[in-house]
């Protein structure tokens, strides 16, 4: 019987039958699976079903080029398959030398040519062949860095505010943010043995190989924030776990905790939805780990083992109710919720330029359009950030806005960096306050998710917003904007002002309503329409806007106090009624 389950709901649960990838996750001898062996075959690009579900643990998954998927069909060839990896880089903060290592890869080793800032801190690759993985792996290994947990039923990358040098409290929040990371890691040694050569391991029945995941590891994905108000760059409420850093006199003493958020859901199963998360209280700094552990481990033992479309945690704490699930997690923390402390929520977008912290040193946000770094004619991208890592005697950080920050540089190394930037095209183009909010994700062609277009379409999309903003008077008042190729929320859509989630091929689902700070989510406001309804809809609202708003009022709200759509109290109930 799973810990903190009732006789009632084990025999329950042992009467339906598991989830295929919970099977496969018993059976793998701790993530080995048939990996190696499907390394060593050079008959396909491809690993085998079962093993397409393990390698997700160690950081990356297989794809295959959908634009040529048809092509190379009717010639009788295999899809062109190769591999997205994704780093775990907590907080998202690597040094120069580790940033040249990880430009030399994508080089070397990548189809793509080109790295890719996500939108949880870290960097991945496109295009990778088979032949390649444990090359790439290696070298990263090189550069203290490596993929393992950066996808799977796990703890994934832990987020932060990127500024930890720019004052004390955003150097606290940061070691949490690492501890977080490293405390939650597979204790595995499969990685290590399969990609880094290590000695293998004899793993004896009943050896407690994971004392915090167990053999059959986590129902489904988890992801940790850590915020630090006012910023909510992190999206703190669209996590699993989230931190919000509580100070007194400059100094972090604690965190509001919040729990069971996620974005993801299914098309036209009103059952699945996305969700913020339910704030649980105040704790101290000195029981972080606790909670988190707790928590963890709550999850582990309660949540849906046999439909993964139920089996994150959000839908654990609907499932068992919010009085339940706090009790269990206060138990097995030993330490009780303190009542959550007031603190301001605010601005979820990057601070564009030189930003200078109270040590007196400086940070220059720098946008990248759609997280993609890569030469572009003119827009020498790539190179640019190579030539700023071999000057910079800081660190690189990396936003979850999919921007990079030069960080901590001496005032006599501005001139310098700036020149490199703006030679580079990093600097000088002007970027619109909704722009600079917006993201989207990866989608077409290598997501095999994808429905539609976002990353490759989104520049344009917001082009023509940014238009009816301009003929509105308003191009200066930034609206948060996001995009994704499916319901699956990669780049948060249903926690934008306007949100667009594709449906097919040039369609997508309008949802209008969240809260600019991110404390509410967006509704369906349209559904399955083309780009020239959704920009009739937001000609005709931003005119309305202009005519009818309140002081200060953002675009969200306005379109929840006008009635346009209903504000999302209980995700449960609301989102889809």
């Amino acid at each position: 019987m799973l810990i903190g389950t009732s006789e009632s709901e084990a025999i329950a649960m042992s009467e339906q039958k598991l989830s295929v990838n919970e099977y496969l996750k018993t059976d793998s001898n701790y993530l080995r699976g048939g990996i190696e062996e499907g390394l060593d075959t050079s008959l396909t690009g491809s690993f085998s079903e079962g093993d397409q579900q393990l390698i997700k643990f160690h950081g990356f998954y297989q794809q295959d080029d959908r634009d040529l998927r048809n092509e190379r069909k009717e010639q009788k060839l295999e899809p062109l398959y190769s591999f997205m990896l994704r780093a775990r880089v907590a907080g998202g903060v690597c040094s120069p030398k580790q940033w040249l290592g990880v430009d030399k890869i994508a080089s070397t080793l990548t189809s793509s040519n080109s790295i890719r800032l996500t939108t949880r801190q870290t960097f991945q690759y496109h295009g990778i062949p088979k032949r390649n993985l444990k090359t790439l792996i290696q070298d990263l290994d090189k550069e203290a860095l490596d993929s393992i947990a950066a996808c799977g039923d796990v703890n994934r990358n832990v987020m932060c505010n990127p500024n930890p040098v720019e004052s004390k409290l955003h150097q606290q929040a940061y070691y949490w943010a690492k501890k977080l990371s490293d405390n939650y890691l597979p204790r595995t040694k499969a990685y290590a043995e399969i990609w880094l050569g290590d000695d293998k391991v004899a793993v004896s029945e009943g050896t407690e190989v994971e004392p915090v995941y167990g053999k059959t590891y986590l129902p489904r994905k988890f992801k940790m924030a850590v915020a630090v108000p006012p910023d909510n760059d992190v999206d703190v409420y669209t996590n699993d776990l989230g931190f919000i850093a509580v100070a007194e006199q400059g100094e972090l003493v604690g965190f509001n905790l919040v729990a069971g958020g996620g974005m993801g859901s299914t098309h036209g199963e009103v059952e699945t939805f996305p969700r913020l998360a339910d704030d649980f209280g105040f704790i101290k700094a000195e029981d972080t780990l606790k909670f988190a552990e707790a928590v963890l481990k709550v999850q582990r033992d309660w949540g849906n083992r046999v439909d993964r479309k139920q089996s994150r945690l959000k839908y654990t704490i609907v499932k068992h109710g919010f009085d339940a699930f706090k009790a269990e997690v206060e138990k097995r923390a030993g330490v009780k919720f303190e009542p959550k402390r007031d603190v301001i929520i605010g601005d979820r977008g990057d601070r564009y330029g030189w930003i200078q912290g109270v040590d007196n040193k400086w940070h220059l946000t720098l946008f990248i359009e759609g997280g993609r770094i890569k030469d572009l004619p003119g827009q020498p991208l790539q190179t640019g950030l190579r030539e700023i890592a071999l000057v910079h005697k800081g660190d690189f950080r990396m936003t979850s806005n999919q921007n990079i920050i030069i960080a901590s540089v001496d005032e006599q190394d501005k001139q310098q960096i700036e020149d490199i930037a703006r030679s580079h095209g990093l600097m000088g183009k002007l970027i619109s306050e909704t722009r600079g909010h917006s993201i989207a994700c990866v989608a077409l062609p290598t997501c095999a998710l994808a429905m539609a277009e976002a990353e490759r379409y989104f520049p344009d999309f917001i082009s023509k917003v940014e238009a009816l903003q301009e003929k509105h008077g308003f191009i200066d008042q930034g609206i948060v904007v996001r995009m994704t190729g499916c319901p699956n929320g990669c780049a948060r859509p249903f926690a934008a002002e306007i949100g667009l989630v594709g449906k097919a091929p040039g369609r997508y689902n309008l949802y209008l309503g969240a809260s600019f700070e991110g404390t509410r989510l967006n509704k369906l406001y349209r559904e399955n329409i083309q780009e020239a309804e959704i920009l009739s809809e937001l000609d005709s609202l931003f005119a309305r806007y202009i005519a009818e708003r309140e002081a200060g009022e953002t675009f969200g709200n306005f379109t929840v106090r006008i009635g346009v759509v209903k504000a999302v109290n209980d995700a449960a109930k609301d989102f889809h009624g």
